[in-house]
């Protein structure tokens, strides 16, 4: 098979190493991928994390867990066994083709050197050096020095270069109804009344940067419930047990918790199910993201293109110098970009959300750079990123 043929592949692997958010926003090309030719097989190389989502993207036939010694979360390896059990495997699926997904923070060479020792015959990644043989496909990475595209769009950009395009670019999430059935009961069982206003709180975030402050989310759900008749209902994971506890004992009004309760696929259901979300930049963005539920997104300025993907939404957050600094600790040790959004200004954006909601003024958008906290914008905020001259970031 030329470098040429992939209109000819119908073995595809899709190679994404990161988490839920990243998975999630990678569907949009492997849609493209799926559409462009008919009967195409997609299997997707990804992390544990990642394979918790995968079962919900349709357009994935089979999923390969890989803990890739090049990536951040991966325990120390003690050899090299794993890598040789891994090119055995993909050597023998008999792949036609390997699309390789990255930030342009992430060297793709690694995943191509596997690829190319499974004898995968297309190889395409975007690479910032000239991988030679080990890419078929080189797309030389215009990021960050031309600009930082959201990262949806930095995907469907990639596969476009092999011909591959789809006309619907939203995230792909597919909720089993049997789940959504089981989760809407779990609210009955609170007493949640799902004819008032309600909404989905997640304080939780995998990076330190990338959390406001837990006496703020409290602040947000009181002035929700004795301000504007809100049903409030805290999400996270079993380790944020006592952060949920914080929060909900700070309010001091009557609030709910799921906090450990729900596996992935109950958490999707119940983000489906609930008519607003207010959380960090973190997964439950991207699932929101994914089904349509709006989203009020309290986005640490660590990174500029993971805001929500075509979903209505409000991306708050407070303009800093140091911004887009990629980093899991705040390196100024103030966390300023998300600790100065007020409690206030979360309040009338998740406000302003619900009531556009069900009156149908809040329009689709196709990319969503919304954040309004000082009068900027997102886009107009990234204009300024001291990583890019492009006058414009987005398409």
């Amino acid at each position: 098979m030329s470098q040429n043929n992939w209109d000819e592949a119908e073995n595809i692997l899709c190679v994404r190493l990161d988490a839920i958010g990243d998975v999630l926003m990678t569907t949009p090309a492997i849609r493209a991928l799926k559409e462009s030719l008919p009967g195409r097989r997609i299997t997707l190389l990804t992390s544990p994390s990642g394979k918790e989502i995968a079962s919900l993207i349709p357009e994935i036939n089979e999923v390969i867990v890989y803990d890739a010694p090049w990536m951040k979360a991966t325990a120390l390896r003690t050899n090299s066994s794993p890598e040789f059990a891994m090119v055995e495997q993909l050597r023998e699926s008999k792949f036609d083709a390997a699309v390789i997904f990255t930030v342009f923070s992430q060297n793709p060479l690694p995943s191509a050197f596997l690829c190319y020792l499974a004898d995968i015959p297309l190889r395409l990644a975007h690479c910032h050096e000239n991988p030679y043989q080990l890419l078929t496909n080189w797309v030389l990475d215009p990021e960050p020095s031309n600009g930082i595209r959201h990262e949806v769009q930095r995907q469907l950009d990639l596969v476009a270069t092999v011909g591959c395009t789809t006309q619907n670019e939203r995230m792909s999430l597919q909720v089993p109804e049997a789940i959504r059935y089981r989760v809407f009961n779990i609210l009955k069982s609170l007493d949640i009344d799902l004819e008032k206003p309600w909404v989905v709180i997640h304080p939780g975030a995998t990076a330190v940067s990338r959390r406001y402050p837990p006496e703020g989310f409290a602040e947000v759900a009181r002035s929700l419930i004795l301000d504007r008749n809100f049903q409030v209902l805290f999400t996270g994971i079993e380790s944020e047990k006592e952060l949920i506890a914080t929060i909900q004992k700070a309010v001091n009004v009557t609030s709910h918790s799921l906090v450990g309760c729900l596996n992935l696929t109950e958490m999707a259901a119940l983000i489906q199910l609930a008519p607003l979300l207010i959380s960090n930049n973190t997964g439950p963005v991207h699932i929101a993201a994914a089904v349509g539920t709006p989203v009020v997104d309290l986005y640490a300025l660590t990174n500029p293109q993971h805001t929500p993907w075509a979903v209505p939404n409000r991306v708050l957050f407070h303009d800093v110098s140091c911004k887009f600094c990629y980093k899991s600790i705040c390196p100024e040790g103030h966390n300023n970009c998300l600790k100065l959004v007020t409690p206030d200004e979360i309040v009338r954006a998740a406000w302003e959300l619900y009531e556009n909601s069900k009156t149908g003024v809040e329009q689709l958008p196709k990319i969503s750079p919304t954040g309004l906290v000082n009068g900027q914008n997102f886009s107009q905020l990234l204009v300024t990123n001291p990583l890019s001259s492009a006058k414009q970031i987005w398409k």
